[in-house]
């Protein structure tokens, strides 16, 4: 059997069970999938929920962008400089360690509650795990192949990007695929805390009022959404594995 075919019957258990709630339930009270579709095609026809996806994909695509260059870069250094990487570890762990929730006044107060500081507090989110596994994949580069490369004559910088950079691509991966998935988090988040708005401002609309269709239409296009990124992040670790694996050709 299939993985694709395998989901699809899992996803159409969990539609079934969807169905069998929403029957169990008062009227109103717990929308079933047949209304949570019609309840899709009305707000697609009226763009609220293009509308609403855009500005959430803004900020979220805005902030995970930069936790990746940012977290990538550090991640690198403080692991191709161990003394430095040891002086700044404990203090990466230790913002890591620290719910983003309690810097989001902070925030506000430093930015505002515009588009910059619905930003940085999606990087916030997902920038932690970038940093940290690519880190790890540097310390756990394979210690024999780079005194075979020094053996040979490779200097520093030619073994860090032909044995310790390839080695913890897997890692850095991981590490993407992680923050994607908290900064998605991070964006509605931040799109309730601060000017209410995207996907998150329609969260805070339809669950205030109890419109359980519309707000079901939102939480399953937050899901897909980082379902697409993940997937697309796994698909890019599965082509470097298997690349890896045939020796780089």
């Amino acid at each position: 059997m299939s993985v694709a075919f395998a989901r699809l019957g899992v996803l159409a258990a969990l539609i079934a069970l969807w169905s069998l709630v929403a029957a169990s339930m008062p009227q109103g009270l717990f929308a079933s999938p047949a209304e949570t579709l019609a309840a899709a095609k009305v707000m697609l026809g009226e763009g609220r929920l293009y509308s609403a996806i855009l500005s959430s994909l803004q900020v979220y695509l805005a902030g995970t962008v930069l936790a990746a260059v940012f977290g990538i870069a550090l991640g690198l250094v403080m692991g191709g400089l161990p003394f430095f990487g040891r002086v700044v570890d404990i203090f990466v762990y230790a913002l890591a360690a620290t719910p983003r929730v309690a810097f989001i006044p902070l925030v506000i107060v430093i930015l505002g509650l515009g588009l910059q500081a619905k930003v940085f507090i999606v990087f916030l989110g997902a920038v932690m795990p970038v940093i940290l596994n690519t880190y790890a994949g540097v310390r756990a580069a394979d210690r024999d192949l780079i005194e075979m490369a020094r053996a040979a004559g490779a200097g520093p910088r030619r073994i860090f990007a032909h044995v310790i950079l390839p080695g913890a691509a897997p890692f850095l991966l991981t590490g993407l695929r992680i923050g994607a998935t908290i900064g998605l988090i991070n964006t509605v988040v931040a799109e309730l805390y601060t000017a209410v708005s995207g996907l998150g401002g329609l969260l805070a609309t339809y669950g205030a009022s109890f419109r359980m269709a519309e707000y079901f239409v939102v939480v399953l296009a937050l899901s897909l959404i980082g379902v697409i990124v993940t997937e697309g992040l796994r698909f890019l670790e599965n082509r470097l594995n298997r690349w890896r694996a045939e020796g780089g050709r």
